[in-house]
């Protein structure tokens, strides 16, 4: 991120990754932090699933065969991938190597797999991961329902699948119940405000300091 001012107080972007089992609401806040932070952009995934109405290519997805989605897979062009309800989802690497060298942040919504993936890439030390848990699971099961995606056959397989999206809590670096959107939302801001404030991702600050310290010399002659 520029700062005018203080060309060495720029940072190094992050790769935020935001997981939950399906109906935990971390798409609506993947939304809802992109619309409010022009400095977030969003990783847009390539999948096997075939559209749905409204979603447009390059903007929700990048719509793949199977084929075209491994040849991607075998050509490294992925930073993570991962098989969900019989599609396949991946993240392009290029744009998010590119998005983070100019100091903006990139957000993911992904499963347990994709962030275990990305944790375990060379743009780890980037990563900041959270996790959001539904405050019960009835409520999980009514959020499913009334979002009016998926028939009961889906509903049911998903729920089946959130036991064990659930049990990979605690690999990740902070936990969110979301069971208030809007603290939800501003627990969620608050993080990535301080990651983003942290030491180790602003590489000018010796040299800032450095120039307070002459500064102090200077006043000393």
């Amino acid at each position: 991120m520029s700062c005018p001012d203080h060309p060495e107080l720029e940072r190094r972007g992050l790769l935020i990754i935001l997981s939950s089992p399906s109906g935990a609401g971390k798409s609506t806040l993947a939304r809802r932090l992109l619309e409010v932070d022009p400095a977030v952009r969003f990783s847009v995934s390539a999948t096997t699933r075939p559209p749905r109405p409204g979603e447009r290519e390059g903007i929700d997805y990048y719509f793949k065969t199977r084929h075209q989605f491994e040849a991607m897979i075998a050509a490294g062009e992925l930073l993570e991938w991962a098989e969900v309800f019989g599609n396949l989802y991946g993240s392009p690497r290029e744009p998010v190597e590119a998005a983070i060298a100019s100091g903006s942040d990139v957000l993911f919504d992904v499963d347990w797999q994709g962030g275990q993936q990305i944790r375990n890439s060379a743009l780890r030390d980037s990563a900041v991961s959270i996790f959001i848990l539904p405050p019960s699971i009835a409520a999980l099961e009514k959020r499913l329902i009334a979002r009016g995606q998926d028939g009961a056959d889906v509903v049911a397989e998903r729920m089946a699948k959130s036991r064990d999206e659930i049990s990979h809590w605690a690999e990740y670096d902070y936990v969110l119940v979301n069971e208030n959107l809007m603290q939800c939302e501003a627990d969620l801001r608050a993080i990535i405000t301080a990651e983003r404030l942290r030491r180790d991702r602003r590489p000018g600050l010796m040299t800032f300091v450095n120039r307070l310290n002459r500064e102090f010399e200077e006043r000393l002659r």
